[in-house]
């Protein structure tokens, strides 16, 4: 027979990135796109930054995470990883989500890029203004 293997999921966007988190019920090791996390991200702050929803529900270490994300920087990826936790958080114990949703872990991030327009140099950015 079988044994059925329970997994959470989670979809997480921020920026220009997407990720699809993967929680299994394990020792608590972090994996993004096949690498370990302290290889893939190698600042302290973004990897703090994506594990913040693991320290509110006290889960660190009981969950084995896999992730696989695309698109944008390391910053946005860090944010969606985030995001794409805390929702599959919530799927493993609904009574995640109020300790969650205060402190804003379930809230998606919708500032991106502002688009160039024509006649300017960037979003905003005029041509230098000649008097004479």
């Amino acid at each position: 027979m079988a044994e059925t293997k329970v997994e959470y999921k989670g979809l997480g966007r921020r920026k220009t990135s997407i990720a699809c988190v993967c929680l299994i019920p394990g020792s608590g090791q972090i994996t993004v796109n096949t690498r370990k996390l302290n290889e893939y991200f190698p600042n302290i702050f973004l990897i703090q930054n994506l594990q913040q929803p693991l320290v509110l529900t006290n889960t660190k270490d009981k969950f084995d995470i896999k992730v696989k994300v695309i698109g944008g920087g390391m910053q946005g990826q860090s944010g969606a990883i985030r995001l794409g936790i805390a929702r599959a958080l919530v799927e493993v114990n609904p009574e995640f989500k109020s300790i969650l949703k205060k402190n804003k872990m379930l809230t998606r991030d919708s500032r991106v890029k502002e688009r160039k327009k024509f006649g300017k140099y960037g979003a905003r950015r005029s041509p230098q203004f000649t008097k004479r």
